[in-house]
């Protein structure tokens, strides 16, 4: 369903001619005249156990206005986009239903002509909606123990590559032992992953997961203009840009498309997106636009090498396969750093995690959880995490937040009661029986800072650059972040860049040449998700020049 609601009827008729005339075929165009007549219409709805896509309300009304009425919409239909008709002097009643009620997307009246005005807007806000559908045909059923880590790996695997699971926990699931009984396992082999076909998967590797529920891991072509290692936002957006510019393009990815930003619960400063968007969100819009235009995307590939076999630049995949192309984009981004305290690492997937595990999330209901940094990514999981959590409890090791978190988190944290910012607090010791349990916690000066029982911690305290793999292939500062640019042209002894005497490297090229970089990846990058798509969509053109000047 789609529920228009306006309380001037020429309006409403206008609007629902234009939802129909488009949306159609698809589904049922609803109308309402009030902000009372469309909640009653929402509970019947609900009630008949409809399905409503999208709420589009005015914002002036008699008994009410839309920002309250499309409040009330989110509590009936959580899942129901929700967009506000407003004329052009209520555009701050629409920026605070952004802020306060979460509302999707404003539209100004007069929407003339709808093809400009009004489509884009609700096509896209209807393609976010049956993204999030898809999810609930299930493709598989994992059964396993939330402090099981091979269970928390499957998940996350699953969830990160956006495949609809049931996540079904042997001590809280009656389905989840008469599951295992039908195949015949027990619980010491956990996870076991059901699929639609009756399939029951022991203990499965993400390899054998992606083979199974056909994730593309195998290239279809034998050579390609340009080969982009990393399929973060630098990644995503090279391989639009490239693809979209006749490039002959394919992406390899380690794990799941959208790199450490996928993981994030919550992008709120990206340009364009006023509600923010989350990073698996931003990951699912990205691939879908590169596919669009001809990229092919493989993941679950590990990159072990990188060769120069004139004119070819060749990857090296794990399985012994080979990507090779005229040019290769290094996009590999970063790995999140290990927490080093007693006890941390053996409780890796059973309690401790990196990233914002949105597959854990929603096992944190009611429960007291640890948020460990103290930069964006770190406040937006603790954001994320205080709707389901009972108390979230940051543990900052600088003596403020404003010294690495944007303005706008620090005040979102702050206007939030149950979480609590603890500062010049670091872990000491973590312990348990068999899952984390207490955390033993330290000042910044090494002093003793108490204890703290919770039921999960999860990581954010910087990060590695991932490119071992390069071994001598391109140089690499101390901390193995990749050269480019002016950086390599000022190289001098025994390395050098081998061009100069016809040109100096692009501003993204690295000591190799046709090797570019973009990204958390780069020497001096800014560790933004704006600037790593900048830096992919930049690289294209720069690989442009050199293949022109090949």
């Amino acid at each position: 369903m789609i529920l228009a609601v306006d309380d001037e009827p020429a309006v409403l008729s206008a609007v629902a001619r234009d939802l129909r005339a488009r949306y159609g075929g698809e589904y049922r165009i609803v109308r309402a005249t009030s902000g009372n007549e469309a909640k009653g219409v929402l509970e019947e709805l609900r009630r008949r156990g409809e399905t409503v896509a999208l709420v589009l309300s005015d914002q002036r009304m008699p008994d009410g206005d839309g920002v309250s009425l499309l409040t009330a919409a989110r509590e009936l239909y959580p899942q129901a986009k929700r967009a506000l008709l407003t004329a052009y002097a209520d555009t701050e009643a629409a920026i605070a239903a952004i802020n306060a009620a979460q509302t999707d997307y404003y539209l100004l009246k007069p929407w003339d002509p709808p093809e400009e005005r009004l489509y884009p807007t609700l096509d896209d806000l209807l393609g976010d909606w049956q993204a999030d559908a898809a999810l609930t045909d299930v493709a598989a059923r994992v059964i396993g123990h939330r402090f099981n880590p091979a269970s928390h790996e499957a998940r996350d695997f699953l969830a990160r590559n956006r495949v609809p699971y049931l996540w079904l926990d042997v001590d809280r699931d009656g389905e989840a032992r008469q599951l295992l009984q039908i195949a015949g396992e027990d619980e010491s082999r956990l996870p076991i992953v059901v699929l639609r076909d009756g399939t029951a998967l022991a203990q499965p590797t993400n390899l054998e997961l992606a083979d199974r529920l056909g994730i593309a891991r195998r290239a279809e072509l034998d050579f390609y203009d340009l080969v982009i290692v990393g399929g973060g936002p630098a990644g995503l957006a090279a391989a639009v840009y490239g693809a979209s510019e006749g490039l002959r393009t394919v992406l390899v990815e380690r794990e799941a498309p959208g790199g450490q930003a996928g993981q994030s619960s919550r992008i709120e400063n990206y340009l364009g997106f006023p509600n923010g968007l989350s990073g698996s969100e931003l990951a699912r819009r990205a691939l879908d636009q590169a596919r669009r235009f001809g990229a092919e995307v493989l993941t679950v590939q590990e990159v072990v090498g990188l060769d120069a076999r004139e004119p070819q630049r060749v990857v090296r995949l794990a399985g012994g396969d080979e990507l090779a192309g005229h040019t290769v984009l290094v996009a590999s981004g970063v790995s999140y750093r290990m927490l080093d305290a007693p006890g941390v690492a053996q409780f890796a997937g059973a309690g401790v995690y990196y990233g914002a595990a949105l597959a854990e999330a929603d096992s944190c209901s009611n429960q007291e959880v640890v948020v460990v940094g103290g930069a964006n990514s770190a406040g937006q999981a603790a954001v994320f995490l205080a709707r389901r959590a009972k108390k979230v409890t940051m543990l900052v090791r600088a003596d403020s937040l404003a010294k690495s978190m944007s303005h706008y988190l620090i005040e979102q944290i702050a206007a939030i009661d149950n979480i609590e910012v603890r500062t010049s607090t670091v872990v000491a010791a973590a312990s348990g029986d068999g899952q984390l349990e207490r955390l033993s916690l330290a000042t910044s000066s090494g002093e003793d800072a108490g204890e703290i029982d919770l039921s999960a911690m999860f990581i954010f305290i910087g990060a590695a650059p991932r490119t071992d793999w390069l071994g001598e292939a391109v140089v690499r500062d101390d901390h193995g972040f990749i050269l480019a640019g002016s950086d390599v042209a000022a190289l001098d002894g025994a390395v050098r860049w081998p061009l100069a005497h016809r040109r100096d490297p692009f501003l993204l090229e690295s000591s190799l040449p046709g090797v570019f970089v973009a990204g958390d990846v780069r020497h001096r990058s800014i560790k933004r998700v704006a600037s790593a798509v900048g830096e992919g969509s930049m690289a294209v053109q720069f690989i442009h020049e050199y293949l022109a000047d090949a």
